[in-house]
């Protein structure tokens, strides 16, 4: 695998940032990895960080790079800052940017397909909020998408939030207005996608001591009601990265990657 660190500017931030970029890369003699890299343009999965983390934080905290090794994946994680995916009210277009302008820079940088079925979209906490938005809404792009601890309910989170700051804090990102039934509500989206020929397919985790749990169990509902393709796990489990590491695994197990 090739490991990457890069460095562009962005015409939608209007400013330099960076991803962090794993390449598959055929190998036969190196010890203790097994990597397969079975095609020129590459399957790829978005990979999206949480609320206090950056680009490098899925590398830093799990074995990412050794998990896709032999699935001949690339994977693409940028760095959105604290925007919750979304194009802020006072603030960047971040959503803007994830969803428009990077596929298009890292299929300029990299070789790496734009074909619906071999790009997927999966992140943790504030990450699993921007991966379920970006295959809701963008369902004619992403072939799967998987949410870790995401949080997922975001209307009620935001008029439940318990703490002065992050009231401020999402009035940055949102401005005074209630997101019910807007495309920034994922229970909204995938209600409104009920009745779609064409619906990516969810994977959804949660522990049940997460302090989003109960955020998991209303999306979970929303799904079932709109009978969408969503495969839902719970058991024991907290914020952290020890359930995070495991449930990626999971995830890319169950990854709809054919050969």
């Amino acid at each position: 695998m090739a490991f990457i660190t890069c460095n562009f500017y962005s015409e939608a931030l209007g400013l330099s940032t960076s991803m962090t970029v794993i390449l598959p890369q055929q190998t036969t003699s190196q010890i203790g990895l097994t990597n397969r890299s079975s095609q020129k343009l590459h399957k790829t999965l978005y990979l999206l960080h949480g609320l206090s983390d950056d680009d490098t934080i899925w590398a830093r905290r799990t074995s990412i790079e050794r998990y896709v090794a032999e699935l001949g994946l690339a994977v693409v994680m940028p760095n959105v800052h604290q925007s919750f995916y979304t194009d802020m009210e006072y603030g960047n277009k971040y959503w803007t940017f994830l969803t428009e302008e990077l596929p298009v820079i890292a299929r300029s940088f990299f070789p790496l397909s734009d074909a619906r079925e071999d790009n997927y979209v999966a992140g943790l906490s504030m990450g699993g909020y921007g991966a379920f938005k970006w295959a809701l809404r963008h369902p004619d792009r992403i072939a799967a998408a998987g949410s870790l601890s995401g949080a997922l309910d975001m209307a009620n989170h935001i008029k439940d939030a318990a703490m002065p700051h992050m009231n401020s804090y999402f009035r940055l990102i949102y401005g005074d207005k209630d997101i019910t039934g807007s495309n920034e509500d994922l229970l909204h989206l995938v209600l409104d996608q009920r009745d779609s020929a064409q619906k990516p397919l969810l994977f959804q985790c949660c522990g049940t001591e997460d302090f989003l749990y109960t955020n998991n169990l209303a999306f979970r509902d929303a799904a079932k009601q709109a009978d969408y393709p969503l495969t839902y796990i719970e058991g024991p489990g907290t914020h952290e990265w020890g359930y995070w590491d495991t449930h990626i695994q999971q995830f890319l197990k169950w990854l709809p990657i054919s050969e």
